[in-house]
């Protein structure tokens, strides 16, 4: 049973804040990518990383948005390191184009926050003509993580501090298709329902981050690889639906059904 004030083992409930939950962190030394960190989740994962001091590159598809966000986070924290790149999930060669240019600018990584996405979306195809759900959601930060991984390896091997990388999930990964992931009929128009293939891309998370998880330990690299349920948190990602955007309790009702 969800209970908005319990506390589990770690001490912290689904009311405790990003800033609770890193109190005496000290983040210095740190670099991160936060891929979405221009609206949502993003925005305020990128901000406490950075009153932590954490070197925070903003992973965004619309650079202003990006760099507005910056600006307002850097307002409050001056001391902020705090870069923006583009990077459209949707289009594979923008990920290699993004993973390139992160690689030609020297800088370590410790830290890969798979955060960006899109929600119950109507059916349509990505730059590579795939179903753009899967294609965001899983096979952008499928790729981004394979390109960066390297970058991470030698980051955790120098600094001799264990690396993290990070996909966001849902609870909607409960809610599939029959078949569980359809890869033979991902562009498939007829059969397609939004939710079920939000679920869909969501249960790809889930699945990657459990198998390079097991991947690094069998390699004995010293970074973790975790998927995570954000919560029930009103964002835009939701804006293609009226009645969970007028229902703050909507949204953890359809995804947390059985």
């Amino acid at each position: 049973m969800w209970i908005f004030g319990w506390k589990g083992p770690s001490g912290f409930s689904a009311s405790s804040t990003a800033e609770e939950v890193t109190q005496g962190i000290d983040g210095t030394g740190l670099t991160a990518i936060v891929t979405g960190a221009s609206s949502g989740i993003g925005v305020e994962t990128t901000r406490v990383l950075a009153l932590r001091g954490v070197h925070v590159v903003m992973a965004v598809r619309n650079v202003d948005a990006g760099r507005n966000v910056k600006e307002a986070i850097l307002k409050e924290l001056p001391g902020a390191t705090i870069d923006v790149m583009e990077l459209d999930l949707s289009s594979l060669a923008s990920v290699r184009k993004f993973a390139s240019e992160y690689q030609s600018s020297s800088l370590p990584l410790n830290l890969l926050i798979n955060n960006a996405g899109v929600m119950a979306t109507p059916f349509m195809l990505s730059h590579e003509n795939i179903e753009l759900q899967f294609a965001t959601n899983h096979l952008g930060h499928f790729l981004l993580t394979n390109l960066l991984l390297e970058t991470m390896k030698n980051t955790a091997r120098e600094s001799s501090r264990e690396g993290r990388i990070v996909n966001l999930s849902s609870e909607g990964h409960r809610i599939v298709y029959r078949e569980g992931i359809r890869f033979d009929k991902i562009n498939d128009e007829s059969g397609y329902f939004s939710w079920l293939a939000y679920g869909q891309s969501k249960l790809s998370n889930i699945l990657h981050a459990k198998e390079l998880a097991r991947r690094l330990k069998e390699e004995g690299v010293e970074i973790t690889a975790n998927s995570v349920h954000p919560g029930a948190i009103m964002t835009n990602l939701m804006r293609h639906h009226g009645f969970i955007n007028s229902n703050p309790y909507a949204s953890f009702t359809i995804l947390s059904k059985p």
